[in-house]
């Protein structure tokens, strides 16, 4: 909250005085909480106390980081400020603020720190512990056949340290390509915040429209670097060449999103002839922002008629790889489900064949498929409840599912004239607020972190 606090002190319109206040809040409870848990500090962690730390702490930091939303420029009433907070903290970019342009930039810089906070966090709980507790298939990427650490660099600490090192540099490498491109310092580090954490957040309430050209290809290069694994640019550092492009996650991210792209391109020709590089410039920014997760608009994308506004939902469901800032389902698990369908379809051409399913040529074993499936599964059973909770707050089912859809998978912008590219979520009501920052909080923990601790055998344990 510091850093928020000099910008505005250098802006002179006597806002910094909401940081102070906020961050000697903020600064004492942690105290006062790191006192009462001292004598614990030695001590490992449990089963049950890692999954209660990893949703415990996805629910406390909203709780500070909502402070300057209150007490600032836009005196934000408490939902507003926790939804605002946890959409930065989870990088989901939903936004219930209106008059961006005005705000202090001390604030604006606020809302770009958490969303950059919390894209390494999520970096950091997606490497260490989903994979130690087993969630949706995360198993995977621990397992003696997937190590994905490698040898090379055996402790998760050293790891956490040298990705927080490469997010550090692919976030200045982003804000020096904005300001070549003609970016003032202040929006080209807030906008490479935000970009990196494949967040969404922007200064403006016209998001990224207000950078059309060169910046969308920039911006669009740096979302999909941010939605790879970060672990296999550790291993690259540390001289095998070869990560990146062998891992499977990568391709096939690639490949989903120059397909897309190419039919993205091709609609747009259709609906806007004679406009090629436009064309192609917003498919690519916007449908790498939204299957990154990022939530970035440079275009009203509900005036591309009804398949592409269909095609957009389904986009934000896929998602990036895991180890990345990307949200979502991520790609590794439908690799892992169509795998899943081959050899069972294989199994029914020839009842005596052994088929066993496959990632990156080694054999899947059938606790991670069952892990994966179970994700699916209650995945898709949030989705419907989330929706029809929404629709029983006033919502249209439009906005409900797409409201649902944007919040479990991170995304940021919905559909419809309300929470679509042209809107925002200010004008939902408290309950639709709230359902929506659970929704958030879930899906950024991959749902299954979350609802185990919900269950009544988790608290006998």
């Amino acid at each position: 909250m510091i850093l928020p606090m000099l910008v505005d002190v250098a802006e002179g319109r006597g806002h910094w005085i909401v940081f102070a206040e906020a961050c000697l809040i903020t600064t004492f409870s942690g105290s006062m909480i790191a006192l009462a848990c001292a004598n614990g500090v030695r001590e490992g962690l449990t089963i049950q106390q890692t999954f209660l730390l990893t949703t415990g702490v996805w629910l406390a930091l909203p709780l500070f980081g909502a402070l300057p939303f209150m007490l600032g420029a836009t005196q934000s009433g408490f939902t507003d400020a926790f939804f605002e907070a946890m959409s930065g903290l989870t990088t989901t970019g939903s936004t219930v603020l209106t008059g961006l342009d005005t705000l202090p930039k001390g604030l604006l810089l606020w809302r770009g720190i958490l969303q950059w906070l919390g894209g390494i966090g999520i970096i950091v709980v997606a490497m260490v512990f989903l994979p130690e507790l087993k969630v949706g298939g995360m198993q995977i990427f621990k397992s003696e056949g997937f190590d994905t650490f490698g040898k090379i660099l055996p402790r998760a600490g050293q790891i956490a340290t040298q990705i927080a090192v490469i997010y550090l540099w692919l976030t200045l490498a982003c804000v020096l390509s904005y300001l070549a491109l003609g970016l003032n310092v202040f929006d080209a580090t807030v906008h490479a915040l935000t970009t990196i954490s494949t967040g969404g957040f922007s200064n403006y309430d016209a998001s990224f429209a207000t950078f059309t050209g060169p910046p969308e290809y920039v911006a669009s290069l740096f979302m999909i670097l941010a939605a790879l694994p970060f672990v296999r640019y550790v291993q690259l550092v540390n001289g095998n060449v070869t990560a990146l492009h062998k891992d499977p996650q990568v391709r096939g991210f690639l490949l989903t999103i120059v397909v897309l792209v190419a039919v993205v391109f091709v609609i747009l020709l259709y609906v806007f002839p004679n406009h090629w590089e436009q064309s192609f410039r917003e498919a690519l920014f916007n449908i790498t922002s939204i299957i990154s997760g990022t939530g970035y608009a440079s275009v009203d994308y509900m005036l591309w008629g009804p398949f592409a506004v269909a095609l957009f939902f389904f986009i934000g469901l896929i998602g990036g790889c895991a180890g990345s800032t990307a949200c979502s389902i991520k790609i590794f698990r439908y690799q892992l489900l169509f795998a899943s369908i081959r050899a069972q379809l294989r199994r029914i051409r020839s009842p005596h064949g052994v088929f066993t399913p496959k990632y990156d040529g080694r054999p899947v074993g059938q606790d991670v498929l069952s892990s994966v499936m179970s994700f699916f599964m209650f995945f898709i059973v949030t989705l419907g409840l989330v929706a029809v909770a929404l629709s029983l707050t006033g919502l249209d089912f439009v906005t409900s599912v797409s409201g649902a859809g944007a919040a479990l998978a991170n995304i940021g912008p919905g559909l419809g004239p309300i929470i679509g590219p042209a809107g925002n979520f200010s004008t939902l009501n408290d309950t639709a607020k709230w359902i929506l920052s659970i929704a958030m909080l879930v899906g950024r923990l991959e749902l299954l972190a979350v609802y185990v601790i919900l269950t009544v055998k988790f608290w006998r344990a």
